[in-house]
């Protein structure tokens, strides 16, 4: 969403959004640990707003998927977040569907967050309380996820697919204290068959 191009890559094709513009949501979402989908969708319009730009909702919606599925956001489960020191009341289980806005997200093993131009100032526009991700909840419910995955990839022969998870399984790793090791190899196995 900075003004050097990441904005135009969310609007940009909603199949490819650059991996700035991945890295950019994940730093709107690393300044408050976690926010839903739609808490997201409305920081990028207030950036876009902020920029006196177009806000595209299905193109923000197109890039939140694409970070989701590659790994640069990630669904979190209710056990591992907190709001003012509590479990929150209003956030979805990822197992309900990403399509749901209250989907908690946080940054994930996949992205470098960086900051878009203006998003210091999302702190101050946003009523979001003070929130924190439990880390190890987080990195076995990925790791959870990545092997499902994996799973459906294999059943599907989807080599791009397989491909994106094997890179992912080496993230996850320097991301978390876990092995993704056996998910690595049979999805290696998987792509020299």
């Amino acid at each position: 969403m900075a003004e050097d191009g990441a904005a135009d890559d969310v609007a940009a094709a909603p199949d490819a959004p650059s991996v700035a513009a991945r890295d950019d949501l994940a730093g709107v979402v690393d300044l408050f640990e976690w926010l839903t989908r739609a808490e997201l969708s409305h920081a990028l319009s207030e950036l876009a707003f902020k920029q006196r730009a177009e806000v595209d909702d299905d193109a923000i919606a197109a890039a939140i998927d694409v970070a989701v599925a590659e790994y640069a956001l990630v669904p979190a489960p209710p056990a591992a977040l907190s709001e003012g020191g509590e479990t929150p009341p209003e956030t979805a289980d990822p197992e309900a569907g990403l399509d749901a806005g209250d989907v908690a997200l946080a940054v994930g093993p996949a992205a470098f967050p960086s900051l878009p131009d203006g998003a210091g100032d999302l702190p101050h526009i946003l009523d979001v309380p003070e929130r924190d991700v439990d880390r190890e909840a987080l990195s076995e419910a990925v790791l959870a996820r990545l092997s499902t995955d994996a799973v459906s990839a294999i059943r599907e022969s989807n080599a791009d697919r397989l491909e994106v998870l094997a890179d992912v399984t080496y993230d996850i790793e320097a991301w978390a204290p876990v092995d993704a090791g056996e998910i690595r190899e049979r999805i290696v196995a998987e792509l020299d068959a």
